[in-house]
């Protein structure tokens, strides 16, 4: 994702922040040869599900497909909806998703306070409200700033475990 989003910044016309988080450079993947261009505000499917949706972005998109895997051995079906852009946001892609499930959980490494998650989980009390089976679930980081040190780091930003925790709240 990260080349086709990246060639679509740099041929628009519009003033872009594009954010790298400083883990993906390390995750393996294939890169797509020749001319790679992905729409801005086109939301991914990085996981089907049928019983609760994972919004999540950048490196939480991992986090929540490892919680997604350890949440199938015991019956509960994630789906796993990446935004890969804040603005625009793919509401579309969000409503249709939740709509599905009926259970939401949104996955940031922002602080929870002050957090882009709170803006789609005010998005989806405005809109899907009457679709939702549960209480929308947010996972973000402790309202703390993020430490220099690596074992305080681990402590104060989103894990797995606190994915897989928020989902079972919910199924």
């Amino acid at each position: 994702d990260a080349k086709g989003l990246l060639k679509t910044c740099i041929r628009g016309l519009d003033p872009v922040m594009f954010f790298e988080h400083k883990r993906l450079y390390k995750v393996p993947g294939e890169v797509p040869d020749g001319e790679t261009l992905l729409p801005l505000g086109r939301a991914d499917v990085k996981r089907a599900g049928a019983d609760v949706t994972i919004v999540a972005t950048g490196w939480m998109v991992h986090q929540a497909l490892e919680a997604a895997d350890r949440l199938i051995q015991d019956g509960v079906s994630t789906e796993v909806l990446d935004p890969r852009c804040l603005v625009p946001f793919d509401k579309a892609a969000l409503f249709e998703s939740v709509a599905k499930t009926h259970r939401v959980v949104i996955v940031e490494e922002a602080a929870k306070t002050g957090g882009f998650g709170a803006q789609i989980a005010a998005w989806l009390a405005e809109e899907l409200f009457d679709e939702l089976d549960a209480p929308i679930q947010r996972v973000a980081s402790k309202d703390v700033p993020i430490p220099f040190s690596p074992p305080m780091e681990e402590f104060v930003i989103p894990n797995v475990g606190d994915v897989v925790a928020a989902v079972r709240r919910l199924c």
